[in-house]
């Protein structure tokens, strides 16, 4: 006989477990699988600014993420050739400072704060296909993989709603047929990362962004010790790397005279982690009786680090928006698609912001130049911090005039790559022309 629930969700990482937890605390009976057994590391970029770190105060996990040790990031640096700023954040909900945690002491976290709400969390159990009753998802098909040595039992659990947190490759999106995007962008940049140790204790408190030339290089203070660097070179040097992944790395850390300043005197601890294709992209995310959240259903490039905090909002919002309304399946379908057109309308605009941000070609030149007015003045760090906690809109930092100033700043830089420059430069605006539109087919729907 199947097992029954008010809701099952497929993945029990940041998007899972903080639905997972909205519901339990709600009195809802949920059940979560996932085929890893945390605490596991996955692939991530790690960083939270002062908005992530209050969402994970919002879903109730932030105090256990404090034990974790990870130093608290109240500073952040961006700096180049001839340029060097630093600030601190704006408040939000009064917290002040950014994390970089390592994924699977947060991760993990954030399962302990679901199964304390009361959420069952089967770890080491994988969905195998969705259930259908009258065109609704009724269900899910399990494979228990947890005990080594064979393929494990199949089973069936019941639910009102089965919500898809399972990433970008989502089995859910793929049973429910929303696997390929309502709109996507291709990865400009590539991502290279390893853990440092860290002797240089002025920088503890301190995210930091170097941009020289195309090059694009990160800091970030972590848990144990550590600091996490986080190379995003442009995407077609992915080829550099192919099996000359060590060498290549250090080679790059020396491009960004800033970055390998910063590490004097640091070894590097671990392997590299490696991601070459990560295209953006937004999904189908509600339909009868299922929903997609974290990466399963939306995506951005890892350049200005929002997953978390997306993940962890969205999947907290789901289950608020749900709860009541299990149910009634007409007014959960209803609900479903409400807060699929909020996640939505919140995060399209710093979506383009991201896209245009992540470009690894000739607009990288216009990027440093616009960071360099943007964060002139004592509070322009603070101001760009803004926008990356979601309190300002990214579209301030993109306006037209800004752009066309800093396009001519760096087109001053030197004959060689001027016409790099201005096509790129051309494109983006062509993109932030198209950026409207595209917003509004998103949000509504039609052309």
């Amino acid at each position: 006989m199947a097992e029954q629930a008010d809701v099952v969700i497929a993945g029990a990482r940041c998007a899972g477990a903080a639905t997972a937890a909205t519901l339990a605390r709600a009195g809802r009976r949920v059940i979560a699988v996932d085929p890893v057994r945390f605490p596991a590391t996955t692939v991530s970029t790690h960083l939270l600014f002062a908005g992530g770190v209050a969402e994970l105060a919002r879903v109730g996990a932030l105090e256990r993420v404090a034990k974790i040790g990870a130093p608290r990031l109240s500073r952040a640096f961006i700096g180049g050739p001839g340029h060097a700023a630093d600030g601190a954040y704006n408040p939000v909900d009064g917290i002040d400072y950014g994390l970089c945690v390592r994924r699977a002491p947060l991760d993990q976290a954030l399962v302990e704060t679901a199964c304390e709400a009361g959420a069952e969390i089967r770890q080491g159990h994988r969905v195998t296909a969705l259930i259908w009753e009258n065109g609704r998802a009724a269900g899910v098909r399990v494979r228990d993989q947890s005990a080594p040595g064979h393929d494990g039992r199949e089973y069936e659990i019941r639910a009102s709603l089965v919500v898809g947190a399972d990433g970008r490759r989502s089995t859910v999106a793929r049973l429910a047929g929303a696997e390929h995007p309502r709109i996507a962008h291709a990865n400009g940049r590539a991502c290279y990362y390893a853990y440092y140790d860290d002797p240089h204790p002025e920088w503890r408190s301190t995210a930091a962004m170097w941009l020289t030339g195309r090059e694009l290089g990160n800091a970030f203070p972590c848990d144990d010790g550590l600091t996490l660097v986080l190379l995003m070179p442009p995407v077609e040097r992915a080829a550099d790397f192919r099996g000359n992944l060590e060498p290549e790395f250090d080679r790059t850390v020396g491009l960004v005279p800033g970055l390998a300043e910063r590490l004097g005197g640091c070894a590097r601890q671990t392997r590299i982690v490696s991601s070459a294709e990560h295209p953006s992209y937004f999904r189908r995310s509600a339909g009868p009786g299922w929903a997609l959240a974290g990466d399963a259903g939306h995506f951005k490039d890892p350049v200005t680090a929002q997953g978390i905090r997306d993940a962890v909002r969205f999947g907290r919002l789901l289950g608020e928006s749900v709860a009541g309304v299990l149910d009634d399946p007409v007014a959960l379908d209803r609900a479903t698609l409400a807060w699929e057109r909020t996640r939505d309308a919140q995060c399209v605009h710093t979506y383009h912001w991201t896209n245009l941000l992540g470009r690894g070609d000739g607009l990288a030149h216009v990027q440093f130049e616009l960071l360099r007015a943007l964060t002139e003045g004592p509070d322009g760090v603070r101001r760009v911090l803004d926008v990356y906690s979601r309190i300002r809109d990214p579209r301030e930092t993109l306006a037209l005039p800004g752009l066309l100033k800093a396009t001519a700043r760096a087109l001053r830089g030197g004959s060689g790559r001027r016409a790099a420059i201005a096509r790129a430069s051309g494109e983006a605006l062509a993109e932030l022309a198209g950026h409207r539109a595209e917003a509004r087919r998103l949000l509504t729907g039609r052309p």
